[in-house]
């Protein structure tokens, strides 16, 4: 019987053996630290009115509306579709203000900046005037300051902060606990919340691609995110976002603060305390305080607000938590599979963007379906480049298959640019971001480094149109961890108008200013006839693709030419090469190195 754990380091396996030996709650501590914070917790309400001050605001008007317009037969929703970063923020925070009864928040990540502090500071803040206030996060990526999370703890009674999938029931995970939870107990490690929703009095959501983070909103100073949010209001897309926040909250993974062994180890130590949560010293209170104002400007809400379509049916879809247990059951995969379904009834067009163009082996098979019938349906992709991804192993996989995409599936790919020619225009501040002393605070990521600097931008979107008519809009990649790991959530909406408003986005995005466009490399004589089947067989490799002479290449749209598209005639005449990686400041041997690392079959679903 062979034992792999004799290969591995002494030290990692003294760390996983101290860590697993540390796990497991203290329960004695967890009733201690509950009892104190009942204890110490204020519960005075603010505000004696009905509507707990709530602020006027007109997207509770069109919720009353939505709800008086309502029937069995003819359902009414409102929606928005939220293209930039500051503007999202700014509705939360309006949200937040306007709510009367209830606050639901689920997230993947919630950062200690700017953004975080905001809205943790705004939802204290509608607890104390009698708003129930719930937050739940998911662990891995969540706030890893312990002070803070005693004292949120500690905040209101009105307000309630979970963390979903704890490692050995602490909400930081130390790097001694990520490599025992590899070693042990990886299956559930590996599974995440990805899920992102905030719902206000359960009738007005917003869902789509964004954590509580900076560079979603375009406040980082290094690197933002071109995300995309939907926002719905109505009754019967508010009920399904309730019934899905309800099954997670009351999941045994969704852990309260005072049962985490750190917290609770934090506020028994500390004893009463009566200092309430502090901005953290680095936050630009300038710009904290221009958004709050421009949320509470009622001219400028209501210009947002009057940019909603209505619609008839939406629907909110969320996997089950327990989806990871059993993945191959699609009760328990409710998006996934519809997604899945959608697509198998595309007629003629799909237009989708997706940060990571990697398929799982089900999508693989609908998009060749697709591709190979009599009348194929065109597919156009946006996804990042090398240069824009905040995932360089992420895209090493996607680089690998290019082949594949371009011929055996059909597909139009653009590659988004990391300094696109309209930042300026879609980010307000986008000249002063890159001026900031914070450059690279919250970089989590690997990124590859550029050959000139400035604020990157990356896509970070997760879209699809399908013949002009049904949107989707949320958490979920199109990737094999998206399909069968994490849980992922989103709105589907059937109705042309919001369909155009979305597929005009994407289509912007791939605009030859903005992004690259992958084609077949030109070619000629016996060494292409030579490369293209070796190269064939070394991307067939399960474990290493060594064959460095690849079967496509980015292009830029020369000055003074039309667009046009690969194969068209032309095409080559009025497009540049400018090589697999532009803009990346590497050299070829480092790049191609990292890339072959990258390769291991088993990573696809990690990664």
């Amino acid at each position: 019987m062979t034992r792999p754990w004799r290969d591995l380091p002494r030290w990692l396996l003294l760390a996983s053996t101290l860590a697993l030996g540390a796990c497991g709650l203290s329960r004695p501590l967890a009733r201690q630290a509950a009892a104190l914070v009942a204890q110490e917790r204020p519960s005075t309400i603010e505000c004696a009115r009905a509507d707990h001050c709530a602020i006027a605001s007109p997207y509770m008007t069109l919720a009353d509306e939505m709800r008086r317009s309502d029937r069995s037969d003819a359902p009414a929703h409102a929606v928005d579709v939220l293209e930039q970063g500051a503007q999202s923020l700014q509705i939360r925070i309006h949200l937040i203000r306007a709510a009367r009864r209830s606050i639901d928040i689920q997230t993947f990540i919630w950062a200690e900046d700017d953004a975080g502090w905001l809205v943790l500071d705004e939802l204290i803040a509608a607890a104390r005037r009698g708003v129930k206030v719930r937050i739940l996060a998911d662990q891995l990526f969540s706030l890893d300051d312990v002070e803070w999370l005693a004292r949120i703890a500690r905040a209101h009674a009105n307000l309630e902060f979970r963390l979903y999938n704890p490692t050995f029931d602490e909400a930081v995970t130390q790097p001694v606990d990520f490599a025992a939870s590899i070693l042990c107990c990886f299956s559930r490690f590996n599974q995440r919340m990805h899920n992102k929703l905030f719902l206000v009095d359960g009738e007005i959501g917003i869902a789509g691609g964004r954590n509580y983070e900076n560079r979603y909103f375009d406040w980082d100073p290094s690197f933002n995110y071109r995300d995309r949010d939907m926002l719905v209001i109505g009754p019967r897309s508010g009920a399904q976002m309730q019934a899905s926040f309800e099954q997670f909250w009351k999941h045994p993974r969704a852990v309260p603060l005072t049962r985490l062994n750190d917290v609770n180890r934090r506020l028994v130590s500390d004893g009463p305390q009566h200092t309430p949560l502090q901005a953290p010293p680095d936050v630009d209170p300038a710009r904290i305080e221009a958004l709050r104002a421009r949320a509470l400007d009622s001219q400028g809400m209501q210009a947002l607000a009057a940019r909603v379509m209505r619609v008839g049916a939406v629907d909110y879809f969320s996997d089950s938590p327990d989806k990871a247990q059993r993945a191959d059951d699609p009760a328990l995969l409710a998006l996934t599979t519809r997604i899945s379904d959608l697509l198998l009834q595309a007629k003629h067009e799909v237009v989708l963007e997706t940060p990571y163009l990697v398929f799982s082996r089900k999508a693989r098979r609908i998009f060749r379906y697709l591709h190979k019938r009599k009348d194929p349906a065109q597919v156009i992709v946006s996804t990042n480049s090398l240069a824009a991804t905040d995932a360089f192993y992420v895209y090493a996989l996607s680089y690998k298959y290019k082949k594949r995409y371009l011929r055996s599936y059909g597909f139009r790919i653009h590659e988004f640019k990391p300094f696109p020619q309209d930042a300026a225009e879609f980010i307000t501040d986008y000249d002063t971001l890159a001026g900031s002393d914070n450059a690279g605070r919250y970089r989590r990521y690997a990124q590859a480094p550029l050959k000139r600097s400035g604020a990157r931008l990356g896509l970070h979107a997760k879209s699809m149109v399908i013949d002009r008519s049904t949107t989707i809009i949320g958490s979920h990649n199109f990737d094999p961890r998206s399909d069968n790991y994490n849980t992922e959530s989103g709105f589907i909406v059937t109705d042309a108008a919001v369909a155009a408003r979305v597929q005009a986005a994407v289509l912007h995005d791939i605009a030859p200013g903005n992004a690259w466009v992958i084609a077949p490399r030109q070619r000629n004589g016996l060494l292409a006839r030579i490369n293209e089947p070796i190269a064939d067989l070394s991307a067939r490799l399960p474990l290493f693709d060594l064959w460095p002479f690849r079967y496509s290449s980015s292009f830029e749209l020369k000055p003074g030419c039309v667009p046009s598209q690969p194969g068209d005639p032309g095409f080559y005449a009025c497009h540049r090469d400018v090589g697999d990686f532009p803009e990346v400041d590497l050299p070829l041997k480092t790049i191609y190195t990292r890339i072959i690392t990258a390769f291991g079959a088993g990573l696809v679903g990690i990664l």
